[in-house]
This record gives C-alpha cells, sequence and structure tokens, in this order.
C-alpha cells in the first residue's frame, strides 16, 4: 500500500507543466485527485492520463483569481469529499520587464495569481485539513528560485515569489501544532509551457534538454510528502543539471 493512497489531493494549475507531472505522480500512488484549473478541455486531458492509476479522480474547472469560483471551488471539495489532505499550489503566472518599463497592470495580475490566489485557496480549506483524527495535512507552494534570488528584469514576477515564500513560511508556523506540513519547492528553469513562452520573451531558443523536467520536480516534491510524521521537508530548491538553463532566478 502506498503512503498516499486513499488521500484526497488538491492540485492546481493541474492541466499543464509542473501541476500536470505532479498529478500524474500523485495518481502513481493511488491518491484521489482533485484536478483545478482554468480551462476544461486541457483538465480532460490531465484526467484520461491519470484516470487508470488514481483511486478517483474529479475536475474543478475555476479561475483562481475569481473569488466566487474559489469558493465554489471550496464548496464542492466538502461536499465531494469532506477533507483535503493534500494541498498543491502550482498554477502561476510569469511576466518580465525593468521597473521603468513594465505596467503596474502587470504586477497586480502576478499578485492575484501568484499570492493573492493560493493565500484565499489556503485560507477556505485550512478548516477542513485540520484534525484529520491523527492523520497528517500537507501544503505544497511551487515557487521558483526567482523566489530566492532576484534579477533584472524579472521585479514584478521575483517580488510575487518572495511574497510567497513568506506566505508558505508564516503559515507553516501557524499550522504545525495542528499536524500539517507545509513545503516550498524552488524550481530552477524546467521544460514547460511556461518555459517555451519565457524564452520567447527573451528571445532566446528553448532547448527543452537544457532543462529541468517536470517529472523531477514532481518526483522530489511528491517523495517529500511520502516522508513519515517523524521529518519534514521545509524547502527545497532543485536546479537543472548543466546546461544554459542553470541559472538561478529563472521562472519554471
Amino acid at each position: 500500500m502506498s503512503e498516499l493512497e486513499g488521500q484526497i489531493a488538491v492540485v492546481t494549475g493541474a492541466s499543464s507543466g509542473i501541476g500536470r507531472a505532479v498529478c500524474c505522480a500523485l495518481a502513481q500512488r493511488r491518491a484521489v485527485l482533485s484536478l483545478v484549473a482554468r480551462t476544461a478541455d486541457a483538465l480532460h486531458d490531465t484526467r484520461r492520463a491519470i484516470a487508470s492509476e488514481a483511486a478517483a479522480v474529479h475536475e474543478y474547472r475555476a479561475d483562481l483569481t475569481n473569488d466566487k469560483d474559489v469558493a465554489a471551488l471550496t464548496d464542492a471539495l466538502k461536499a465531494d469529499w469532506g477533507r483535503v489532505d493534500i494541498l498543491v499550489h502550482s498554477a502561476g503566472l510569469f511576466l518580465r520587464g525593468s521597473v521603468e518599463e513594465q505596467p503596474v497592470a502587470d504586477l497586480d495580475r502576478l499578485y492575484r495569481i501568484n499570492v493573492r490566489a493560493p493565500y484565499l485557496l489556503t485560507q477556505s480549506l485550512l478548516p477542513i485539513m485540520k484534525g484529520q483524527d491523527g492523520g497528517l495535512g500537507q501544503i505544497v507552494f511551487v515557487n521558483s528560485l526567482a523566489g530566492l534570488h532576484a534579477r533584472a528584469g524579472l521585479s514584478q514576477y521575483a517580488a510575487t515569489k518572495f511574497a510567497l515564500r513568506a506566505l508558505a513560511d508564516s503559515v507553516r508556523q501557524e499550522v504545525r501544532g495542528e499536524g500539517i506540513r507545509v513545503m516550498s519547492v524552488y524550481p530552477g528553469r524546467v521544460a514547460t509551457p511556461m518555459q517555451r513562452a519565457v524564452r520567447r520573451m527573451e528571445g532566446g531558443a528553448y532547448e527543452p534538454a537544457s532543462y529541468a523536467q517536470p517529472e523531477d520536480i514532481a518526483d522530489v516534491l511528491v517523495n517529500a510528502l511520502c516522508l513519515p510524521a517523524t521529518a519534514e521537508v521545509t524547502d527545497v530548491s532543485v536546479y537543472p543539471f548543466g546546461g544554459h538553463g542553470a541559472e538561478s532566478g529563472g521562472p519554471a
């Protein structure tokens, strides 16, 4: 029996990239998957990919920047499962530009999806993550190396990722006594659709073999979730091994 078999896992950004890879890794461990993303067709694709391995799979289409969608998602999860054991925040947005040129509207967009959305969803789900009859709750914030090292051209993005790091650190101290572990994962450049768009913004070639793979990040994340209750991983950085994607601060 897998350590995660039958556990209720909610994964945002489940339709692609790291989020989809995390869903696949959790499915292999027989978790019950709650897939969250904005696009129904992409959610269907993820569900088809994991349905034969997961204990069960439900889809939840939601725009996490919309408070009504977050409230509806919370109500649906309560009605369908009654509890949440694992919450993985993988949805995110990347925009780049200098402080002098990047409009403040971009900062507002980045803040809503990279900080406010995980804050609100965590706040909404904490009541059904606590008091699991001695069980262990787990929250994972998929951050970025930009949340540790700010670089030129990434001021707005890095600011939101530093804020996400602070959110995770504070939540960890608040809920540790409630039997909930909180982990931040800081990937470097990862071969994802987001990375393809990033390289286009940077005017460079997209070379997937130069970057870490989504499955690499998912393996690190899920292996940490499988640790016994006597230990926890609070922060883990995952760099590409060699290649030009190894520089710090790049978005996942």
